[in-house]
């Protein structure tokens, strides 16, 4: 039979088991849930009283980014789902954060670059700076998975860290993705059709070196 001190051991160890999880899983991604929303509600107080929105960081976790005022065109919203691994290795043992998350990419034009069409003849000649992602925010649906190193402990630091990260290659994704490729083509069919009555002939020219209204 087993011994009492023996199940007394088991009992702990399958208390301090549960007690880990929450502490380091349920307890921080309630946190994070909370702490993105509220971060979001202050962005948009901020942005209410003064058109602007600040960079907001909660838990050394920046939640939502720098706003300026800026006219900006978006073609195409294009939600995703992002996965992102963030591991750390000391001492031969490694942890590891698994994240996972649905972000919304915004990609289109910044209309403060000159934006002219000209028309000559039976010709319309559009100008316009090269499409753009304009923004790429987290939906607040961040979902963590973790796996502890033997005597690597995954702290609170860790997941700010790996929640950074997570977003920044949620931001090179969408860089890298069709999406911008996606919103040029919608633009040049808009384009067409609009400019259809006017011209015979419909030219459209996207160049990266435009300058600033003035």
């Amino acid at each position: 039979m087993i011994s009492r001190n023996l199940k007394l051991i088991i009992a702990l160890i399958v208390v301090g088991t549960i007690a880990a999880y929450i502490v380091l899983v349920t307890i921080p991604t309630q946190l994070t849930k909370r702490s993105y929303e509220a971060a979001k509600t202050l962005g948009e107080d901020f942005k209410k009283a003064f058109q602007f929105t600040p960079e907001i960081i909660v838990n050394h976790t920046i939640i939502l980014n720098q706003q300026t005022p800026v006219l900006e065109l978006a073609v195409l919203n294009q939600n995703f789902e992002h996965r992102y691994s963030w591991t750390n290795t000391w001492m031969n043992s490694t942890k590891q954060i698994t994240i996972t998350g649905t972000f919304e990419a915004k990609a289109g034009f910044d209309l403060n670059k000159k934006f002219s069409i000209l028309l000559k003849e039976d010709q319309a000649i559009v100008t316009l700076p090269e499409p753009k992602i304009l923004s790429v925010e987290s939906q607040g649906d961040i979902a963590y998975s973790d796996e502890q190193g033997v005597w690597n402990w995954i702290n609170t630091e860790n997941r700010a860290q790996a929640t950074n990260a997570f977003i920044q290659d949620a931001r090179t994704f969408a860089n890298q993705a069709d999406f911008v490729q996606d919103a040029k083509k919608q633009m040049d069919e808009k384009l067409r059709a609009l400019l259809k009555p006017y011209a015979k002939e419909i030219i459209i020219e996207y160049d990266q070196s435009v300058t600033p209204k003035r």
